[in-house]
C-alpha cells in the first residue's frame, strides 16, 4: 500500500547535489513526454532550474489545465499540486515531492470558520447576493464552496480582475484568506474604507463588526496573512530610498497596504519577475518578496543591483524551502510506492467551476 508520507532514506541524503540532478535529469529523458516538473518562483534555485514549467501559481495553474502529460509532480506547497489534481483528467496523476509543504496562510481559512461566518453573513443579509472569491492559497474544499455559491478563486495576478468580475455579478464580495491583498486589490478599485470590512476569524460574532459596518461594506476581507510579505515596512522603504536614490521599489500585494503605497510598483511574482527583467542595465531595484526569487533575479539580472526591500531580514518561505534535490529525486524514482495528491470526486467537480471561473478572468 502506498504510504502518505515516506521519509527520504538516508541513501539519498548522502547524495551530492551533482550526482541527485544527473538521477533527476535521466528520470526525465527517460520518461519523455509522459513526465512534467511544475515549479514556482519561490522553489530553491537548483529545484527551478530542473522544472519543465515555472511560474506564479495563476501560470502554473494555466498551465496544469493544458497538460497532457500523465505524470504531473509539482514543486511548490500542498494547494498548487490539489489546484492540478483538480483541473488534470482522470488519466492524470499529480505528486508533491515534499508533502510537508504546506501554507500558513491557507491554514488560517479553515471549513468550520468560513462557514461560521458564511452562515452569520446569509441570516443578516438574507435578500443580498453575495460572491465569494478564494485566494488560491486555500484547501480544495474552500475552492468547492465558490464553486457551488458562484464564485471563483484568484492570484494576484488577476484579484483586481476578480473583484470587478464579483461586483458585477453581486453586491457585496467576501474574499479570504489575505487580508492585505484583499485591501490592496479593494483600493486598487477606488472601494473607500468605510465600505470595507475585515473579519476577524477568531472571534464570533459578525467576526467583530457591526451589523451596520456588514451591511455598507462592498467588500468583507478575512483577517490572514503572509508572514513572508508582513515582514516589510514603510520603515525599509523609507531606509531603501535614502541609501540608493535612484532605487526602484516592487513588492508584492500581499505586503500591508502602508509598504505598497509607498512602492513604484507592486504586482504578483510574474509580474515582478517581468519587472526586473525589463528594467535598464545599471538599475537598482528593491524587491519586497520571498528570498529565493529575488536571489534568482539577482543571479538572471548580473547587469542590474537587486536587492532584498528588507535588507537585514530573510523574508523566506520555509514550506517552499522544503523541496530540496533530494525529495525531487527520491520522487521521481519511487512513484509507484508515493500517494499522489488526490481531491475527493465530489471536492474536485465544485472546486473546478471555481477554477474554470478564474482561467477566464483577465490577468
Amino acid at each position: 500500500m502506498a504510504l502518505t508520507f515516506n521519509p527520504i532514506p538516508a541513501s539519498y541524503r548522502r547524495l551530492s547535489d551533482d550526482e541527485l540532478t544527473e538521477r533527476i535529469r535521466r528520470k526525465k529523458q527517460a520518461s519523455g513526454d509522459k513526465l512534467v516538473i511544475l515549479t514556482h518562483h519561490y522553489q530553491r534555485k537548483e529545484v527551478a532550474a530542473l522544472g519543465d514549467y515555472i511560474g506564479d501559481s495563476y501560470a502554473l495553474s494555466k498551465i496544469a489545465s493544458e497538460l497532457e502529460a500523465e505524470i504531473i509532480v509539482f514543486c511548490g506547497v500542498h494547494f498548487m499540486a490539489e489546484a492540478a489534481d483538480i483541473l488534470s483528467t482522470d488519466k492524470q496523476t499529480v505528486y508533491l515531492p515534499n508533502p510537508l509543504a504546506g501554507c500558513p496562510m491557507a491554514d488560517m481559512a479553515a471549513i468550520t470558520n468560513v462557514m461560521h461566518a458564511w452562515d452569520q453573513l446569509k441570516e443578516l443579509l438574507p435578500d443580498t447576493k453575495i460572491i465569494p472569491i478564494a485566494y488560491m492559497n486555500t484547501a480544495a474544499d474552500l475552492k468547492a464552496f465558490c464553486g457551488r455559491n458562484d464564485g471563483l478563486i484568484c492570484t494576484s495576478s488577476n484579484a483586481t480582475g476578480a473583484f470587478r468580475w464579483g461586483l458585477e455579478r453581486g453586491d457585496k464580495v467576501f474574499f479570504y484568506p489575505d487580508e492585505h491583498l484583499g485591501r490592496n486589490t479593494a483600493n486598487k478599485l477606488a472601494i473607500p474604507e468605510n465600505e470595507i470590512a475585515v473579519w476577524d476569524y477568531r472571534l464570533r460574532r459578525l467576526g467583530g463588526n457591526t451589523p451596520e459596518k456588514i451591511k455598507n461594506a462592498k467588500v468583507i476581507i478575512w483577517k490572514g496573512y503572509c508572514h513572508v510579505h508582513t515582514t516589510f515596512t514603510p520603515e525599509h522603504v523609507q531606509r531603501m530610498r535614502e541609501k540608493f536614490p535612484d532605487v526602484k521599489v516592487v513588492v508584492h500585494p500581499e505586503c500591508p497596504q502602508e509598504v505598497v503605497k509607498l512602492a513604484d510598483a507592486d504586482g504578483s511574482t510574474a509580474f515582478i519577475v517581468k519587472y526586473v527583467e525589463e528594467a535598464e542595465p545599471g538599475a537598482t531595484i528593491a524587491i519586497g518578496t520571498e528570498i529565493n526569487l529575488v536571489d534568482r533575479l539577482a543571479h538572471e539580472n548580473p547587469d542590474k543591483k537587486i536587492m532584498e526591500l528588507s535588507g537585514n531580514t530573510c523574508a523566506m518561505c520555509v514550506n517552499m524551502y522544503r523541496t530540496t534535490l533530494n525529495d525531487l529525486a527520491w520522487c521521481l524514482e519511487n512513484l509507484d510506492d508515493i500517494r499522489p495528491i488526490e481531491v475527493r470526486p465530489e471536492i474536485k467537480e465544485e472546486a473546478r467551476l471555481s477554477l474554470s471561473r478564474m482561467l477566464e478572468v483577465p490577468r
